[in-house]
């Protein structure tokens, strides 16, 4: 059975807190005994997931950040390790989607929008990151990438080169801290139901409903993933059980690779 307190103790950085999957994973490491340092670019909203992981015991500490800045990310990561001395798991999940668009009609703003957010994000991180780690002899990293990133996706081609970036440095960073003692994963999901999805993908005259109906029938499981379903993976990527773990990218995506 696994330990209710399994992250007892552990300081998680988190980017992306505000909502989705980075929420939902602020209320989960909270619940299993972490201390939080939670970046987003939406203030509000930060304060908002930074009160419910209050309200589940434990003790948090916000930083609006954009992590298209190295300096916004740098700063992130100093509050963890000035804060509570050290860092023990980040969660690089800050990303950004687009609506459908075939790529020849993709602008050029779209797309160093998608590798601005997704990829620099990613590596400005993972830069700030793994030094503190090293210099600990231990360190998990989490990098949100996308089934996007490990098939074609058709209509959504500057998300998906975006994140076939993400899965491509969290190989390369996890071969090269491996002998240091660090774990640096991804994790790829299908459609989940969050603001992301609906944000960026229910076109005008359809409704999120239309939208997701059409989406999910290239899905053997007919169903969007819940950010319930995401997170539960996320928590056991960067589990203490999970100790052999390292440089994967794992696809949770209601059987859509399968065919």
């Amino acid at each position: 059975m696994t330990d209710a307190k399994r992250f007892q103790g552990k300081i998680v950085l988190i980017t992306g807190a505000a909502s989705g999957f980075g929420r939902r994973a602020a209320e989960r490491f909270a619940g299993e005994g972490a201390s939080l340092v939670l970046g987003d670019i939406q203030d509000h909203a930060l304060e908002e997931t930074a009160t419910m992981a209050r309200r589940a015991g434990a003790e948090v500490v916000t930083r609006i950040t954009n992590v298209t800045s190295a300096s916004a990310v740098d700063a992130l990561v100093r509050a963890a390790t000035e804060t509570f001395g050290r860092l023990d798991i980040a969660l690089n999940n800050a990303g950004v989607a687009h609506g459908t668009v075939k790529i020849q009609d993709t602008d050029e703003a779209l797309m160093r929008r998608m590798l601005d957010v997704n990829v620099m994000g990613v590596f400005h991180g993972l830069k700030a990151q793994i030094p503190v780690m090293e210099k600990q002899g231990a360190g998990v990293i989490l990098n949100t990438a996308s089934v996007a990133g490990v098939t074609g996706a058709p209509l959504l081609g500057a998300y998906a080169a975006a994140k076939h970036a993400v899965i491509g440095l969290t190989k390369t960073a996890a071969a090269e801290t491996a002998r240091k003692g660090l774990r640096i994963n991804a994790i790829c999901p299908a459609f989940a139901e969050t603001p992301m999805l609906t944000d960026s993908l229910v076109q005008k005259d359809a409704s999120k409903a239309e939208t997701i109906a059409k989406l999910v029938q290239t899905m053997p499981m007919r169903r969007p993933g819940t950010a319930d379903e995401i997170v539960q993976a996320m928590l056991w990527i960067c589990s203490p059980e999970n100790s052999f773990m390292t440089g994967h990218a794992l696809v949770v995506d209601g059987g859509l690779t399968a065919i």
